[in-house]
């Protein structure tokens, strides 16, 4: 059933107009589709992003999407470089080296869009 169909990560946000300064400006998101202020689709590897207006936008605790990508230390620090702040937790078996997050071959790090939506990197 759904497990044919791709399928398309998507961040409520509150300002579309911040939002995209964040994603195209600091993350480097070209934009495909735009539906005027309410929303913009964004092209990811083989997928997708829709980041859309929303009033509960910044309401998740949990993270909101997840990027796999090669290196995780390295894009860390390309991405501090920009500005970017990353979120640091306690997690059981798993230790820390800067901003990235170890537990055996896995590598993950955290950071928040401007309206606090947790967002990802994992490489193993």
């Amino acid at each position: 059933m759904l497990g044919e169909y791709d399928a398309m990560a998507t961040i409520a946000v509150k300002n579309l107009k911040a939002a995209r300064k964040f994603y195209e400006g600091t993350l480097g998101f070209k934009a495909v589709h735009t539906e005027g202020e309410e929303a913009v689709t964004y092209k990811s590897g083989s997928s997708q992003l829709l980041v859309y207006h929303s009033q509960y936008a910044g309401t998740n605790k949990a993270t909101a999407a997840t990027w796999m990508v090669d290196d995780v230390e390295k894009l860390a620090k390309d991405l501090k470089a920009k500005g970017i702040s990353f979120e640091h937790y306690d997690f059981p078996g798993m230790t820390r080296k800067g901003d990235v997050h170890i537990a055996g071959k896995l590598r993950n790090a955290w950071f928040k869009d401007p309206d606090g939506n947790i967002i990802a990197l994992v490489s193993s």
